[in-house]
């Protein structure tokens, strides 16, 4: 069931849910520059199988309103976008998953509206914490010391936008795919395309926007709030991660309060099919506990 939600004056966002309304809620919040639909049906779908699986397209994205460059925003924002989805569909409190930028968003979340989160789950993302990690030998590194992204992705990224037709633009955001999949895993090049060509009729264009790579990013910081936080947190460990690499999941499980680590062997910054079905077991097998009883009191006698 799509929907469109208000999310501040002359921006509305576009949301999907699947599932049964009477199934715990789980909230899907995508990376930078990605619609909604950059989950794989076929993830939300075995998801919907337990929850109610609600999607959306961040602003400038989609079906959502493009108007940065009219109204700029925050970074922060886009998290308040997200409890406005929940608003919007009158969920009170929903497990939350995040990827990338969506994992960062996630983290402002559990910080700033814990009380709307029943857990969360961070892929492919990087901690919101000015705490050190501590090596397995005992040595601190300070955040800024550590792996940062591949230099084949980053040349990608510094590349100016431009119109390159409906094709050209297909055969970049398959190429940025690629770079962003790791090398662990065979790379599904006509899979990514279909993916990309589906997003592109979604949205009605086929114009890459640059606006959450322009958005404001200061005030995220959320370090002594995620050290204290009781939202249950999962963190997925990706091996062939070529943008927050190892151990930069290992760092997010030791600064956010009670956080635990699985790894999905060969998943890099991506979601292809071989990654899908362990990536799913994950994620329901940290929700299930938390989902039975629903009743508040339960679920703060869990945690």
């Amino acid at each position: 069931m799509d929907h469109f939600i208000d999310a501040a004056p002359g921006v509305r966002l576009w949301a999907e849910e699947r599932g049964s309304a009477t199934a715990p809620p789980l909230l899907l919040v995508m990376g930078a520059q990605t619609s909604g639909l950059g989950w794989p049906d076929e993830l939300v779908d075995a998801l919907a199988e337990h929850h109610r699986v609600i999607r959306y397209d961040h602003r400038d994205t989609g079906r959502s309103t493009w108007a940065f460059d009219q109204q700029p925003y925050a970074v922060t924002d886009l998290a308040e976008d997200a409890i406005t989805v929940l608003d919007g569909l009158g969920v009170d409190r929903a497990h939350v998953v995040g990827m990338s930028l969506g994992g960062m968003l996630t983290q402002l979340l559990v910080a700033d509206h814990p009380d709307r989160l029943l857990s969360a789950t961070l892929i492919g993302t990087s901690a919101l914490s000015t705490t050190p990690y501590v090596r397995p030998d005992g040595t601190h590194v300070p955040p800024e010391e550590l792996p940062g992204i591949a230099p084949h992705v980053l040349e990608i990224w510094a590349r100016p936008a431009e119109e390159r037709g409906p094709e050209g633009e297909l055969d970049a955001r398959v190429a940025h795919w690629r770079a962003l999949a790791g090398d662990q895993l065979p790379f599904d090049a006509e899979g990514a395309r279909a993916l990309e060509r589906k997003i592109i009729e979604h949205t009605g264009h086929h114009a890459s926007s640059t606006a959450h790579g322009r958005a404001d990013t200061s005030g995220m910081l959320r370090t002594e709030e995620l050290a204290k936080t009781e939202v249950p947190t999962l963190v997925i460990s990706a091996p062939a991660e070529p943008v927050f690499p190892p151990p930069h999941p290992q760092h997010l499980a030791q600064v956010i309060r009670g956080a635990r680590t699985v790894e999905i062997p060969g998943m890099g910054h991506a979601l292809p099919r071989e990654v899908l079905a362990p990536l799913t077991a994950a994620i329901l097998d940290h929700t299930s506990v938390l989902d039975a009883p629903q009743d508040d009191d339960a679920v703060r006698g869990r945690r």
